[in-house]
């Protein structure tokens, strides 16, 4: 049994083609995961909304806590550190994620930065030790079979690899070096463009993305029975 995690980042509570001024990436990733269902009912799916209930920020506290062994923290510290391991338990649960992360100034949503934030977690996700010889960080998720499809929305064009403002788009990499850092390295990208042109040209990249959707559903998918 495979266990999908579907995630949405976008600030916007509908999804477009159905509600007004509704999310582009909220609409992919229902897509995917309405698709993976249909495909393998017997499967998980758990969903966490960081669009619109986002992580608490990493504080002082929390980094005080995370950076304590186990074996010493205080109780406060447990409770500082919960959302973190409620996040990290699902992530270290899922097979497949389905991530929708829309660009905001160039960059991933407050609400995604602070998710990347509580689970990158040494002794949790990365390990860490002084000692060791030659790289101290190594990740924990490696070899883990773990594949992420990372679903993102634009407003210009261009952004792509080798596109005219590709060195402007600061959302996949952030997420693919953040986890990669754990040892997600199997990354697939979605993404639409032409949002705020609200012309044909956005109407073929819904369609080339809806069908670049399909395609990645069709080679992850297990088929029931």
């Amino acid at each position: 049994m495979t266990t999908l995690l579907h995630i949405d980042a976008s600030a916007r509570a509908g999804r477009s083609g159905i509600e007004p001024y509704g999310s582009h990436s909220r609409r992919l990733t229902a897509r995917f995961a309405a698709r993976w269902r249909e495909a393998c009912p017997q499967d998980r799916i758990r969903y966490r909304d960081v669009g619109r209930q986002p992580p608490r920020p990493v504080s002082g506290e929390w980094i005080h806590a995370a950076f304590t062994p186990p074996a010493q923290r205080e109780p406060w510290m447990d409770s500082v550190l919960a959302e973190s391991d409620a996040l990290v338990d699902e992530l270290l649960a899922a097979d497949v994620i389905v991530a929708g992360v829309p660009m905001y100034n160039f960059g991933v949503p407050a609400g995604f930065k602070a998710y990347i934030d509580n689970i990158v977690r040494v002794g949790r996700t990365f390990g860490f030790d002084r000692q060791r010889a030659g790289v101290p960080y190594w990740p924990l998720l490696k070899a883990q079979g773990k594949r992420l499809i990372l679903v993102s929305a634009r407003g210009d064009h261009g952004y792509g690899p080798g596109g005219r403002i590709a060195a402007m788009n600061h959302v996949e990499p952030h997420v693919r070096t953040a986890f990669g850092y754990i040892g997600i390295t199997d990354v697939t990208s979605v993404a639409v463009e032409y949002d705020e042109f609200a012309d044909e040209r956005l109407e073929a990249s819904l369609r080339e993305a809806e069908q670049r959707i399909d395609a990645c559903v069709d080679a992850l998918r297990v088929p029931a029975g």
